[in-house]
């Protein structure tokens, strides 16, 4: 390994000593192997529950039942159908719970979705569990928090972490570059991200935290670099994205929410999971849905303008109470559990009046400084684009069969569905957010973005 691995490697080490959940991350070359001897030394069980989908367990699922069973483990397994692709729900969490006993090791053996279950399932049974990764797809391996579909709306439920995982390099190297590119694309919505925290801490909402904040955006250059590498599956790049993402987890894990990893990238990407967007007969990915959310939020991060001669008394003026704010959540969102959720989220976070009038004159006193720290943050959102696509990574709304008219509807709509503060609310505050997006997410204006 090259220097900058070595730094980076103890990046990782620093911060999984710090966390109280996660005992043991194993990431290296030919590792399934040692599985049983992972499981020993953190489980007090003989038997080991492997739940996996078929596509999962054909990449992995011989070498890591061989790897348990040479540590003198029981293996049983639970293996779903691939086709169609499993989905994130509460409903079948609660089956796999179902099936776990005491003593018995659940092993979630697979990517995001299969991860997310399982970690809800021992959750919901009071029991820790084994995550072998199949792919560099997610930066939820890590995380705090299962984000499951329940009652039709996405949420993210708070439960532990994995107590041990462990990822081949060979198999995460070998997975399919779309799996592959789906990661990278989460991993670039951290930039948008921290785009977002910077605003919420500027205006006093929600201070950046001195433990998950560097962890994730003090290194995410070097992650987000070389995407070419990627894409040809090599073993190093490998290595860095997971690495990169197994961080922004455990930072999620330090800070108790998915703030230092999540903004208004992932509200878009999270409203066309809710809706169950398809694209050539196939759900679209998480990372897929965050890469496009990426692209146009730094494309609404491009367009914004100097602050400094905001006409602050007009605005106030012009904010829309709460009833009409209220009316427009469920104009915009058909889904009466998604809008009556959303009712509830930006309840938490609409103001209006003389507490706007005060948070537009923060503003207009902090813009200075904070256009300058968004500058020194944030890609370029062709910039980012160029990125994604040397990583394979889609990056364009009509990628995954989104229309100009659909985008913009999702990004009106997503700012309701969290009451965290995005890109998305200060636009709305200052009276911009239409303008921001019909100038720049139209269809004319995206074609000529991407060169066309």
């Amino acid at each position: 390994m090259d220097n900058r691995q070595n730094t980076i490697d103890e990046t990782l080490a620093t911060a999984l000593a710090r966390s109280r959940n996660i005992a043991e991350i194993e990431v290296g070359r030919d590792v399934l192997r040692q599985a049983g001897q992972m499981c020993r030394r953190n489980f007090d069980a003989d038997t080991a529950l492997v739940f996996a989908d078929e596509a999962a367990f054909a990449a992995a699922g011989d070498a890591a039942v061989a790897g348990l069973r040479a540590g003198g483990l029981e293996v049983e397994l639970h293996v779903l159908p691939a086709n169609p692709r499993v989905k994130p729900n509460v409903a079948l969490a609660s089956d796999f719970a179902a099936r776990l006993g005491h003593g018995t090791v659940p092993v979630a053996l697979g990517s995001g979705v299969m991860n997310d279950l399982v970690k809800f399932a021992a959750f919901q049974r009071g029991l820790r569990y084994f995550s072998i990764a199949t792919a560099a797809s997610m930066d939820g391996y890590c995380s705090g928090g299962a984000p499951l579909t329940r009652d039709g709306f996405k949420i993210t439920i708070a439960c532990r972490p994995p107590k041990a995982i462990l990822a081949d390099l060979d198999v995460l190297a070998s997975a399919p570059r779309q799996m592959t590119a789906w990661g990278y694309g989460d991993l670039a919505g951290k930039v948008a991200a921290g785009g977002d925290w910077l605003i919420a801490d500027a205006l006093g909402i929600e201070p950046l935290d001195d433990v998950s904040w560097p962890l994730v955006q003090g290194n995410l250059a070097q992650f987000l670099a070389g995407p070419e590498d990627l894409a040809r599956g090599d073993i190093g790049a490998t290595a860095r994205l997971f690495t990169g993402l197994s961080l922004c987890g455990l930072a999620m894990e330090f800070h108790g929410t998915s703030r230092p990893a999540s903004g208004a990238d992932h509200q878009i990407a999270h409203m066309w999971e809710m809706e169950e967007l398809t694209h050539r007969g196939e759900p679209v990915a998480h990372g897929a849905c965050v890469a496009v959310g990426t692209t146009t939020v730094l494309a609404l991060y491009d367009w914004l303008m100097d602050l400094s001669a905001l006409d602050i008394p007009a605005t106030v003026a012009r904010m829309d109470d709460w009833p009409s704010t209220r009316a427009q959540i469920h104009q915009r969102i058909a889904s009466t559990n998604i809008s009556q959720r959303a009712v509830r989220e930006m309840g938490e976070k609409y103001i209006a009046g003389e507490a706007l009038e005060a948070r537009l004159h923060k503003l207009r006193d902090v813009w200075p400084a904070l256009r300058s720290r968004l500058s020194g943050h944030l890609m370029r959102n062709a910039e980012m684009k160029r990125h994604l696509h040397a990583g394979g990574s889609v990056f364009e709304a009509a990628d995954i069969g989104v229309t100009a008219e659909q985008l913009k509807a999702t990004v009106y709509a997503s700012r309701f569905i969290r009451e965290r503060y995005t890109i998305l609310d200060l636009l709305a505050e200052t009276g911009l957010l239409e303008e921001a997006v019909e100038t720049t997410l139209s269809d004319g204006v995206l074609q000529q973005a991407s060169g066309g």
